[in-house]
């Protein structure tokens, strides 16, 4: 009579059924830290629609007011010149109160100043006009 020193019936190995998820981990870590530092890039970028390269032409009316600015900053109303900025306000403020409304037309040379156009914005937004235009040319080519 013989003993057996197996406590398995079937006298065959044990077969581990256990998963490492260790490697799975690592990998889920790292893809983690690689959203956390791409996401807010993506973020605070701002989508906005960019102009494209076309000009529509703009129909110019008798009572709409063309306003040009000349390279050394001069303000021109129409074909007059504007002595000061006082004398832009008071004429902006004539035109405002009229039905309907002109439309103010800003024609600033490349070569002008940011600060003179910025004055002729101010200035229309101060005396109430609803509805300023900048006027530019079609590029060449």
């Amino acid at each position: 009579m013989g003993v057996h020193l197996s406590s398995d019936d079937n006298g065959g190995d044990e077969v581990v059924s256990a998963i490492n998820v260790t490697p799975l981990v690592d990998i889920m870590l790292v893809l983690l830290i690689i959203f956390l530092i791409t996401i807010p890039v993506a973020i605070h970028t701002v989508k906005v629609n960019l102009p494209r390269d076309i000009n529509q032409p703009t129909k110019t009316k008798l009572a709409n007011v063309v306003i040009a600015v000349t390279p050394d900053g001069h303000i021109w109303w129409n074909r007059t010149m504007v002595q000061g900025q006082a004398d832009l306000e008071a004429l902006l403020e004539k035109v405002a109160v009229t039905h309907p409304q002109p439309q103010i037309q800003i024609r600033g040379d490349k070569n002008a100043k940011y600060d003179s156009v910025g004055v002729i914005v101010a200035a229309c937004q101060q005396a109430g006009i609803y509805s300023i235009e900048f006027i530019t040319e079609k590029p060449k080519g």
